[in-house]
């Protein structure tokens, strides 16, 4: 499924060498599928802030909160022929209850240019730190967005 997406979405934009370690980094605390008969149609991950993660640090200097207290909500994907149907605000809303249950606030970073993606996250009003531009170990320049949820 991850392939289709990043077929049809160019999500992730650098295609993993090992997809299954790009879902779960050394800094991840959970995750979750969300299933449609009998298929995996959805996943969402919840990690702790790891280098590169620009939306930890923006909260963190808005707050004054250390990002220990910080959880990145990632990997957040569904598959192009279930969209429509709710999912990934359902997966987006368990990854931040189990952030909550852990008393870590949760944030995220998207692509600017990833549009539905940010409609979702705005709809579900979700506040924007910033937009920042980063320069990724493939020598890519990006701009991301950064959000915290609701409190």
């Amino acid at each position: 499924m991850l392939a289709e997406v990043h077929q049809r979405d160019g999500y992730p934009v650098n295609w993993p060498d090992v997809p299954h370690a790009w879902l779960t980094p050394s800094s991840l605390l959970a995750a979750w599928v969300a299933e449609r008969d009998g298929r995996v149609v959805g996943h969402v991950g919840l990690s702790r802030s790891g280098t590169g993660d620009v939306a930890p640090g923006l909260w963190s200097a808005r707050t004054g909160v250390g990002v220990d207290e910080i959880a990145v909500v990632n990997r957040l994907f569904v598959a192009p022929w279930t969209r429509g149907h709710g999912i990934g605000g359902l997966l987006l809303a368990r990854a931040v209850e189990a952030a909550r249950h852990r008393g870590l606030r949760p944030v995220l970073d998207v692509m600017a240019s990833d549009n539905a993606a940010v409609a979702l996250y705005e709809r579900l009003g979700w506040h924007l730190l910033g937009t920042v531009d980063q320069q990724w170990s493939s020598g890519q320049r990006v701009t991301v967005r950064c959000y915290a949820a609701t409190t």
